[in-house]
């Protein structure tokens, strides 16, 4: 038996289960069994928090739709740096090449290494 493990299948599964999670946080949210509710009066939540949550899954969707499109560098580099974006890093020379260090070295692992079809490192196939 034979399946397919390709870039997208990792990415698909985890905004499926970011998905979901959201919905039973909500549902827990509206019925105030939250676990992470404050408790005490003078605390706050950390502000932006659906900020991140958009990031998070902006990114995964794009990366899901534009993979096979663009390349698998270019795109995790991109969401790589929204999803650092989302926990508040700089965005700066700094971000952008360890971000771009990351993404090659996923690639190089998986893809030329491994040998699981990532797709090519850049692609420009419009």
């Amino acid at each position: 038996m034979y399946s397919e493990v390709g870039p997208v299948l990792a990415p698909s599964i985890l905004v499926a289960l970011l998905s979901l999670l959201g919905v039973f946080y909500l549902l827990s949210t509206v019925s105030s069994k939250v676990p992470d509710c404050v408790h005490h009066e003078d605390e706050r939540p950390l502000p932006g928090g659906s900020r991140r949550v958009m990031y998070l899954l902006g990114d995964g969707l794009t990366f899901i739709l534009l993979t096979k499109l663009i390349g698998f560098l270019i795109l995790a580099t991109l969401c790589g740096l929204g999803v650092s974006m989302a926990f508040d890093a700089k965005f700066n020379i700094k971000t952008i090449l360890m971000v771009l260090a990351i993404a090659g070295a996923f690639w190089t692992l998986f893809s030329a290494l491994l040998g699981v079809d990532l797709g090519p490192f850049v692609n420009f196939s419009f």
